[in-house]
C-alpha cells in the first residue's frame, strides 16, 4: 500500500511538474503568444472588411450589369447580350471583369447559350464548361446544351455522353425525358439499339407526363424494327 501511494505521488509530482513547465512557458512567451493572436484576430477582420466592402458591391455591381445583358437575351438579342451596347458591357465583359463573382459565373452559362444560338458551337462549349450551379435543372441544361453544340459540329460520341450525362444530373420531369430522348435518337442512329430501346421505354414508364412520352410509342416500334 505505502509501495502505491509513493507511485500515485510520484505521477502527481511528474503531473504538476510537467503544469508547472507549460504555465513557464506560457509566461515566457506571453509576448509571442498575444502578437500571434492579435494577427489571426487582424487577418480575420481585414476579411470580413474585404469581403463587406469590396466582395459585395462587386457582386452587386456585377448582378446589375448581368441584368441588362439577360434583358437582351431573353428577346433573342444574343450578339447585342454578349456583347453589349452603347458602352455598356456585355456577358463576355462581365465574365472578364467579374469572374470571381456568381454573376460571372452565371454569365459564362448567358455566354454558352448565346454562342450556341448563333451557331459559334466551339464558344458555346468552353463557356458553357466553365459555368457551375448545384441547382440540378440548370446545370443538366448547360450539360446539355454542351451536348447540342458537339452534335452540331457532328462529333456524335460527344453528343451521346453529354446529352446522357446530362439526363441522369437530375431527375426532374423536364431536363431527364428531354436529354434521354436526344440520347436515344443518337443512339438508334449509330446503332446502339438495345440502349436506345432502353432510354425510350425509361421515358414511357417514369415520365409518361412529359412532352417527349406523347410520341413515344412511335420511337419505341421503330427502334424495335432495326433489332
Amino acid at each position: 500500500m505505502v509501495k502505491k501511494k509513493d507511485k500515485t505521488e510520484e505521477q502527481f509530482a511528474a503531473v504538476e511538474k510537467t503544469l508547472t513547465r507549460s504555465e513557464q512557458w506560457v509566461e515566457n512567451n506571453q509576448k509571442i503568444l498575444s502578437i500571434v493572436v492579435f494577427s489571426i484576430v487582424g487577418i480575420i477582420a481585414l476579411f470580413l472588411a474585404f469581403d463587406k466592402f469590396y466582395v459585395e458591391p462587386k457582386n452587386e455591381e456585377a448582378q446589375e450589369e448581368l441584368f441588362k445583358s439577360v434583358n437582351f437575351f431573353e428577346v433573342d438579342s444574343f450578339n447585342l447580350a454578349l456583347y453589349g451596347v452603347n458602352g455598356e458591357y456585355g456577358l463576355l465583359d462581365i465574365i472578364d471583369v467579374y469572374s470571381s463573382s456568381p454573376a460571372g459565373n452565371l454569365a459564362n452559362y448567358y455566354a454558352g447559350i448565346s454562342f450556341l444560338k448563333i451557331g459559334d458551337n466551339e464558344s458555346a462549349v468552353d463557356y458553357l464548361s466553365a459555368f457551375s450551379s448545384d441547382d440540378e435543372v440548370v446545370s443538366s441544361i448547360a450539360i446539355g446544351s454542351m451536348g447540342d453544340a458537339y452534335m452540331n459540329m457532328g462529333e456524335f460520341e460527344d453528343a451521346i455522353n453529354f446529352w446522357t450525362k446530362a439526363a441522369f444530373n437530375s431527375e426532374n420531369n423536364f431536363t431527364k425525358p428531354l436529354y434521354l430522348k436526344r440520347a436515344a435518337i443518337a443512339l438508334e442512329e449509330k446503332g446502339d439499339i438495345d440502349r436506345a430501346i432502353e432510354y425510350y421505354d425509361t421515358i414511357k414508364r417514369n415520365y409518361s407526363n412529359s412532352e417527349e412520352a406523347r410520341d413515344i410509342e412511335k420511337f419505341i416500334f421503330r427502334a424495335k424494327l432495326k433489332q
